[in-house]
């Protein structure tokens, strides 16, 4: 579609992707941008995940840590912290209810 802009689709909607991913194990930024790129998000650069990583740690749904990886400089890992478990339970209803709801208008399907 020409005139709608897929990023502002996709800016809520990889928030909770990034979320599930770092929920599943601890994991660094270039990991999630492979994860994304494996389930088809192929246009996720560093420029586009890491203010999504600091919106999630400064509201404390992800906590960093650093420490040298295993190819030597300093990495920085997330994990999820209980309250972004929550937010993660709470995006997963939220998304499956505005879901459900543009797929029955966007293809005429009316609910029983």
């Amino acid at each position: 579609v020409k005139n709608m802009d897929e990023s502002q689709l996709l800016k809520g909607i990889l928030e909770g992707c990034v979320l599930a991913i770092i929920s599943r194990k601890e994991t660094y930024g270039y990991d999630i941008i492979m994860q994304l790129n494996n389930y088809g998000f192929h246009n996720i650069i560093e420029g586009t995940l890491y203010p999504v990583l600091t919106r999630l740690e400064k509201r404390g749904a992800i906590k960093c840590r650093k420490a040298k990886s295993p190819l030597g400089p300093v990495r920085k890992y997330y994990s999820i912290t209980p309250p972004g478990e929550t937010e993660l339970q709470e995006f997963r209803i939220l998304y499956e209810n505005v879901t459900d709801t543009a797929r029955h208008i966007l293809f005429d399907e009316l609910e029983d």
